[in-house]
C-alpha cells in the first residue's frame, strides 16, 4: 500500500487517474462517502463564519463553544439512546444562517459561509511531514538525484573546451560561454520561466550550442530553487537541516565529479559525447522521477483534495486556506511574487544580500574531487554537531532563534581563504601535485558549512517565502559563477596561480565577519523586515 500510495501521487498517477476516471489509485475519500467529513476543521470554519477569517478572535469565541459541528452532530444523530442536546433542527445549518460545518451563526456583515478543509489532524498520513521515515528519504534521494543531474551539467563541458575550440574555431574565452551560460540559464530560470517555441535538435554551429546549453540549464533550473522548499515541506524544522545537508551533497557531486566523467568522455570520443552522456543521465532521470516523484507541496496537497471532495459531494462551500489566500491574489500580485520577489529579497532585505553575497564567492571555487572528500567530512561533523547540540535548542513549539543557525557559518568562514591561500602557494612544479588536492578540501569544509548554515537560516528567517529567498540566491551564485569563468583564465595567466587565488583569499577573509555580524545584530535587522518571521 505504501508503493501504491508514492505512485498514486506522482504525475503517472494522476494521469493514470484521469484516464481510469479516478478508479484506480482511489484516495480514502472515493471509497467511503462519509470519509470527506474528517477533513472539515470545523473551529476554522466557525471562525470564517463569525468574522472572515480563519484565524481565531481577540475575545473568548463562545459563538464556537455551544455549537455543534457537523462531525458531533453525526455521532449524536448514530447514538439514538442519547437526548439531543440542542433544540436546532438539521434545516437550520441549510437555511443559510448558520454555517453546516461548524454549527456556528454566520455574521450578516464580516462573516462568510465556507467549510474549511484541512488535514483531519496531526497524524494525517497525507501531510508530508507525516510520511514515514522510508518514504522521506526516497523522495529526498530523488531530490538530490535530480540537482545532481543538473548540476553535473555545467562541469561536464569543461573537458571539451579543446574540442569545441577546434570544431568551431572559435577561442578559449568563446568557448568558455558553453559553461557560462548554462551557468546562467540555470540562474535566470526561476526567476522567468515562460513558454518557449519549438526548437531544431541538434547543434550545427557555435551559435546554436550556445542557445542550447543556455535552455539546458534554464529548462533544469526550477528544481535548483525549489530543492530546498521541498526538503522543508518533508521535514520539522529541527530536522530539515539533516535534508538540507544531504542535499547540498548532491549540488556539490555534480561540479566536482562532472570534470572526471566528461574527461574520460571527450578523451575518448570527443567533445560532443560529455553532452550524450548529459541527456542520457537527465533523461533516465526525468522517466524515474515521472513514475516514482509524488507532490510534497502541503498547499497543492490540499487544493486538489478541497477540488476531489467538491467533486464527490457536490457542495461549492468547501474550500481551504490556500485557495482562501488565491481569491485575494490579483494578476499585478502574482507578477509580483514570480518575477519581483527573488530579486527584491536579494537588494532589500540586509541578511539575505549579505549571505547571498558570500555564497556567491564560495562558489566561485575550484571544482576538485578533494573538494567532495572535504564536504564529507564537513557533513559527517555537521551531522554529529545537529544532533548533540543545534536540536537542543529547539523550543517546545518546535522553533529555534535563526542566528544559531549560523554558528558552522562562523567556523567554515576561516577554511576558504585558508584553502586559497594554500592552493595559491603550493601550486608549483617543485611541490608535489597531491599537496594543493589536499588543500582543496580545506575549500570543500569551509563551502559545505557555509552552504548548511545559510539555507536553513534562510527558511528560518522566512519561512513563508522559502522559494523567493533560494531563488534569489541561486540568482547570485548563477550570476557569479557564470561570469568567473570568463575572465578566471586571463587573471590567473596576468597574475599567476599565487596572487590569484590569494585575490580571491583575501576576499574571503574580508567576508568572514559576515555571519558573526549578523548573529550579532541579525535579531534587530528581522524584527524590521516586512517579510522575516517575528515571533521566535
Amino acid at each position: 500500500m505504501p508503493l501504491l500510495h508514492l505512485v498514486r501521487d506522482t504525475a503517472f498517477g494522476q494521469i493514470v487517474r484521469v484516464l481510469t476516471r479516478n478508479r484506480v489509485f482511489q484516495y480514502p475519500e472515493e471509497q467511503d462517502p462519509e470519509f470527506w467529513k474528517k477533513y472539515i476543521h470545523e473551529e476554522k470554519s466557525g471562525w470564517i463564519a463569525h468574522h472572515g477569517i480563519t484565524e481565531p478572535p481577540e475575545e473568548e469565541f463562545v459563538a464556537l463553544e455551544n455549537a455543534r459541528g457537523i462531525r458531533s452532530r453525526d455521532e449524536q444523530a448514530n447514538n439514538h439512546d442519547e437526548p439531543r442536546e440542542s433544540t436546532q433542527t438539521d434545516t437550520t445549518y441549510t437555511d443559510g444562517t448558520y454555517n453546516e460545518a461548524s454549527g456556528v451563526r454566520i455574521d450578516p456583515e464580516k462573516g462568510k459561509d465556507k467549510n474549511i478543509v484541512e488535514w483531519y489532524g496531526p497524524n494525517d498520513p497525507e501531510n508530508p511531514r507525516n510520511w514515514s521515515t522510508p518514504k522521506k528519504f526516497f523522495v529526498t534521494s530523488e531530490i538530490v538525484f535530480l540537482t545532481f543531474s543538473i548540476y553535473i551539467g555545467s562541469a561536464i563541458y569543461t573537458p571539451g573546451l579543446m574540442g569545441v575550440m577546434q570544431e568551431f574555431g572559435v577561442s578559449q574565452v568563446a568557448a568558455t560561454l558553453g559553461l557560462t551560460l548554462f551557468v546562467a540559464g540555470y540562474g535566470i530560470g526561476p526567476i522567468l520561466w515562460s513558454p518557449m517555441s519549438e526548437i531544431p535538435q541538434f547543434a550545427t554551429n557555435f551559435g546554436m550550442l550556445l542557445a542550447f546549453r543556455f535552455l539546458t540549464g534554464f529548462f533544469g533550473s526550477p528544481a535548483l530553487a525549489t530543492g530546498g522548499a521541498t526538503i522543508a515541506d518533508m521535514y520539522k524544522p529541527s530536522k530539515q537541516a539533516y535534508g538540507l545537508s544531504i542535499w547540498g551533497i548532491g549540488a556539490l557531486c555534480g561540479p566536482c565529479l562532472g570534470p572526471l566523467v566528461g574527461g574520460f568522455a571527450a578523451q575518448a570520443e570527443g567533445w560532443t559525447w560529455p553532452i550524450w552522456e548529459l541527456m542520457w543521465l537527465s533523461g533516465f532521470c526525468w522517466v524515474f522521477l515521472f513514475f516514482l516523484f509524488p507532490e510534497t507541496s502541503s498547499a497543492n496537497i490540499l487544493y486538489r483534495r478541497t477540488r476531489r471532495l467538491r467533486k464527490l459531494t457536490g457542495n461549492d462551500k468547501l474550500i481551504c486556506e490556500p485557495e482562501l489566500m488565491a481569491e485575494q491574489m490579483t494578476a499585478k500580485y502574482i507578477i509580483q511574487i514570480s518575477l519581483v520577489r527573488p530579486i527584491s529579497f536579494s537588494f532589500t532585505e540586509p541578511m539575505v544580500f549579505l549571505l547571498n553575497l558570500y555564497i556567491a564567492l564560495t562558489y566561485e571555487g575550484l571544482a576538485f574531487l578533494g573538494i567532495l572528500v572535504g564536504s564529507l567530512v564537513a557533513m559527517t561533523c555537521l551531522c554529529f554537531y545537529l544532533h548533540f547540540y543545534q536540536e537542543k535548542q529547539f523550543n517546545s513549539n518546535g522553533e529555534i532563534r535563526p542566528e544559531i543557525r549560523l554558528q558552522p557559518a562562523m567556523v567554515g568562514g576561516f577554511f576558504v581563504p585558508i584553502c586559497l591561500f594554500w592552493f595559491g602557494w603550493s601550486s608549483r612544479s617543485d611541490v608535489d601535485w597531491m599537496v594543493p588536492i589536499v588543500g582543496s578540501r580545506l575549500f570543500g569544509i569551509g563551502a559545505f558549512l557555509l552552504f548548511q548554515a545559510v539555507l536553513p537560516y534562510l527558511t528560518d528567517a522566512y519561512p513563508a517565502y522559502t522559494a523567493s529567498v533560494f531563488a534569489g540566491n541561486d540568482l547570485f551564485r548563477s550570476a557569479f559563477g557564470a561570469g568567473f569563468p570568463l575572465f578566471a583564465s586571463v587573471m590567473y595567466k596576468n597574475l599567476g596561480v599565487n596572487w590569484a587565488s590569494s585575490t580571491l583569499a583575501f576576499l574571503g577573509v574580508a567576508f568572514i565577519p559576515i555571519p558573526f555580524a549578523l548573529y550579532i545584530f541579525g535579531e534587530r535587522l528581522w524584527k524590521k523586515s516586512k517579510y522575516a518571521k517575528k515571533d521566535f
